[in-house]
C-alpha cells in the first residue's frame, strides 16, 4: 500500500514507506506546520523514495517543500533517505547531539559497530563461521543507510519550536543508543520512533555506545530500555505515533505488558540455567529458539544477554570466562 493513512486534526500525517526488513513498512510523519517537517525518512532505496514522494503528493506536498527533517534514531530504515531529501529540499536536519557524529561518519561508524558485534558474538559462544556470515549480511544491508550532516542538534530537555506546536526532546535509549522522542506537552502527542510499538516489542539491541570505545563493560541495553520505559510511563500522554504500525493510545498499559513480558523471559532463562547451567548466551538462545538463534544470532543474543544483565544485577546468576567464552550459571 502506498500513500498515507488518515491525518490527525493537528496536521500529523503518517506516510508508510516500504523497507527490506521483516518489520515491514516504516512510518514517516509529515508535520503540516511551519516549518514543514518530515519525521524519519525510510531506507535509502528508489522504491522507498518513490512511495514517499507519492505519499507527500497526496497531501499536496513535494520533497522540495520540506523545511525540516527530524530523525528519531540511528537505524537505517529511519535515516537512509535523509541525505537525499536534505540535498533536494535544503531542509535543516535535526537529531540528537550524541547521534550527529555517527551520522556524519556513517560508513566508518558502521564498520566499528560490525566489529563490536562480531566480538560480542565470539565472546558469547557464537561459532566463528556464523559470525562471519552474519557480518557479510549486515554489509549488504549497509547501502540502505547513508551519511548525513546534522545541521541542528538537540539534547534532553530541549524544545523544538513550530508555529503552532512545540516538542520537548527526551533521550530514551534502549532499542538503540540514540532513541529520541518528541513530546508535545500541550496536546499529549509524542513522535516516538521505535521506542514503543503497539504490535511488537522493540528489541533492545546491544549496540556500541555513541562516541564510546568498543572495549569496556558490555552495554546493558535492556536495563537502559526498561529505565526509558519507566520514564515514558510516568508521562501524561494522549497518543504515541510509532515508527511501525498503529499509534499507541494507552501507553501505560502497553508498557506494563512489555515489562511483564521481559519478566517472563527472565524467569525462563533462569529456569534453563537452574537445570542445565552453566551455559553461554548462544547456548541459551539455541535452547529457547532453536535454529533462529543461528539465522538471527545477534538479535537473539541481545535478548538473552539483556535478561542475563537483569539476573546479574539481582545477584541470581554469575558469569565465568573460560577459553575466551563467557558462561553463566546460577549464583
Amino acid at each position: 500500500m502506498s500513500g498515507a493513512l488518515a491525518p490527525s486534526a493537528r496536521g500529523i500525517h503518517v506516510l508508510p514507506v516500504p523497507t527490506p526488513f521483516a518489520v515491514g513498512r516504516v512510518n514517516c510523519y509529515l508535520i503540516d506546520d511551519d516549518p514543514l517537517t518530515l519525521v524519519d525518512t525510510g531506507p535509502n532505496s528508489g522504491t522507498s523514495l518513490t512511495e514517499l514522494e507519492a505519499a507527500l503528493a497526496s497531501h499536496g506536498r513535494r520533497i522540495e517543500d520540506l523545511e525540516r527533517i527530524v530523525l528519531t534514531h540511528q537505524h537505517i530504515d529511519h535515516i537512509g533517505l535523509a541525505k537525499i531529501i536534505a540535498e533536494r529540499s535544503g531542509a535543516e536536519v535535526v537529531a540528537l547531539d550524541l547521534l550527529a557524529p555517527w551520522l556524519a561518519r556513517y560508513g566508518t561508524e558502521m564498520d566499528a559497530d560490525d566489529a563490536f558485534a562480531e566480538g560480542l558474538m565470539r565472546s558469547n559462544g557464537v561459532p566463528h563461521d556464523i559470525g562471519i556470515a552474519l557480518r557479510a549480511v549486515t554489509a549488504q544491508f549497509r547501502a540502505w543507510g547513508a551519511s548525513v550532516e546534522v545541521t541542528r542538534t538537540v539534547s534532553e530537555g530541549d524544545v523544538l519550536e513550530f508555529a503552532s506546536r512545540a516538542w520537548r526532546v527526551h533521550h530514551r535509549p534502549g532499542h538503540s543508543p540514540s532513541d529520541t522522542i518528541f513530546h508535545d506537552e500541550a496536546s499529549g502527542e509524542v513522535l516516538g520512533g521505535d521506542h514503543l510499538i503497539k504490535h511488537i516489542s522493540s528489541n533492545p539491541l546491544i549496540s556500541r555506545p555513541l562516541g564510546g570505545e568498543a572495549s569496556g563493560p558490555r552495554p546493558r541495553a535492556l536495563i537502559a530500555y526498561l529505565t526509558s520505559l519507566s520514564a515514558t510511563r510516568a508521562m501524561d500522554l494522549k497518543i504515541v505515533y510509532a515508527g511501525h504500525g498503529e499509534p499507541v493510545t494507552d501507553h501505560r498499559t502497553l508498557i506494563d505488558e512489555r515489562i511483564a513480558g521481559h519478566e517472563r523471559r527472565l524467569v525462563k532463562i533462569a529456569g534453563i540455567l537452574a537445570v542445565d547451567g552453566p551455559k553461554s548466551a548462544f547456548e541459551i538462545a539455541q535452547e529457547m529458539w532453536g535454529n533462529v538463534a543461528v539465522t538471527q544470532a545477534y538479535l537473539t543474543l541481545s535478548e538473552v544477554l539483556g535478561h542475563i544483565d537483569l539476573l546479574l544485577e539481582r545477584g541470581e546468576v554469575v558469569e565465568v570466562e573460560e577459553d575466551g567464552v563467557v558462561r553463566f550459571g546460577m549464583a
